[in-house]
């Protein structure tokens, strides 16, 4: 059965500037409960696509929808319940507790002045234990390590119960040990809800890796203003895509890992000249 769509957008341009365009007539859909990877050079526009999906941006032409409504016709806290969000970066300036942090999701029902009840507590604390964080709940999140931190912000897009996950660039600071590990528990929520996750990336065995594990993926490339098709990772992270998009020679191996899975990486060679 073909996925619903729950964030599709057609035509979409968007500039700072009336007549100068960061990105043009872009369309791609996210499916229920699949993982949608945006790929593309830095500068290509992905961070700002992102903040035209969650309604930052209003887009100059072209239409997004969410849930099949009109991004433009939602509240701000109506669409709060429906897309939660997953910074690149995340300033800890003031010592808030784990717990503290993870409640602030439950402000798009509270208001941002009301107050949590019980309920909001209970919802929070099932999302930190969603993403392997119980230990730390009473913990302050300035003490906490980069990859423990995209974690806690990972709970607290969970506390918010939306259908949809947008993510830009989440692991982009991570070692490898925590990168795999909010891969890992990003691929358990996928299994065990209805999920569906937009995120943007510069790591094609992102896609590849969730693919590995039996999750809907799908990849979308940007290039030069546009966002070109979209596919299986296979389809679209090819050896040629690569050169000609980011200018690398690159070699995608397939290979079956120690459970019978059928896995493939790419191993970057070198940059590619003119001619190349």
């Amino acid at each position: 059965m073909k996925c619903e769509n729950v964030i599709s957008a057609t035509g979409v341009s968007f500039g700072y500037e009336k007549g100068k365009y960061i990105f043009q007539d872009v369309g791609f859909s996210l499916g229920r409960n699949e993982i949608l990877c945006l790929f593309g050079p830095n500068g290509c526009g992905k961070t700002t696509l992102l903040d035209c999906v969650m309604g930052i941006n209003k887009v100059a032409k072209g239409e997004i929808k969410v849930i099949d409504k009109d991004i433009t016709r939602y509240k701000r806290d109506e669409l709060a319940r429906l897309a939660a969000y997953v910074p690149q970066l995340h300033n800890r300036t003031f010592p808030y507790t784990v717990r503290q942090i993870v409640m602030m999701g439950r402000s798009a029902y509270t208001g941002v002045l009301g107050s949590p009840g019980a309920d909001d507590e209970a919802i929070a604390l099932e999302s930190i234990a969603h993403v392997g964080m119980e230990r730390f709940t009473d913990t302050p999140y300035t003490k906490l390590s980069g990859g423990e931190v995209q974690l806690v912000m990972l709970a607290r897009a969970l506390s918010q119960q939306t259908r949809i996950i947008v993510m830009d660039e989440p692991t982009c600071h991570l070692d490898f040990k925590n990168e795999l590990m909010f891969l890992e528990t990003l691929v358990k929520l996928c299994k065990d809800t209805a999920l569906s996750v937009l995120i943007a990336t510069h790591s094609p065995d992102h896609a590849y890796y969730f693919e590995s594990q039996g999750i809907s993926v799908k990849v979308a490339l940007m290039h030069e203003g546009k966002a070109e098709r979209a596919g299986a990772p296979k389809d679209i992270l090819t050896e040629e895509n690569l050169k000609r998009v980011y200018g690398v020679k690159a070699k995608v191996l397939s290979y079956t890992d120690e459970d019978g899975n059928q896995r493939r990486n790419v191993s970057l060679l070198k940059t590619a000249g003119k001619g190349a």
